[in-house]
């Protein structure tokens, strides 16, 4: 069954910006730090961004810190990744993921930059 589900890929130009969603409409979304994670083809999946469970923290990695926001709202049981300044090697599927020690994962939403 799947738990979270990711939205808001699709085809951008460098530069762009693009927003993306997971939703959690059956987990108890409020009590979990939540994270944003990606995979690249013939790469690894790379950690992007996390928020604590009251969105008041939040922590980016190097390769996307300044570019990409990383926010949430409990009331709708939703996560955001905001995506500016997009690059060719931001191409990838993006992952939501409970930050918890057995936390469910999505199945991601694909994000395809274009030179």
């Amino acid at each position: 069954q799947v738990h979270l589900v990711e939205s808001g890929g699709g085809l951008v130009q460098a530069g762009g910006s693009l927003r993306l969603s997971c939703a959690a409409p059956r987990r108890p979304f409020s009590s979990y730090d939540m994270a944003w994670y990606r995979r690249a083809p013939g790469r690894e999946r790379e950690f992007i961004a996390t928020i604590n469970w009251n969105g008041r923290n939040t922590r980016y990695a190097d390769s996307v810190k300044g570019r990409f926001t990383i926010s949430r709202d409990n009331s709708k049981k939703t996560l955001y990744l905001q995506k500016g300044r997009l690059r060719t090697e931001d191409t990838a599927i993006y992952c939501c993921h409970e930050d918890v020690g057995v936390g469910y994962w999505g199945q991601g939403t694909q994000v395809t930059v274009s030179a």
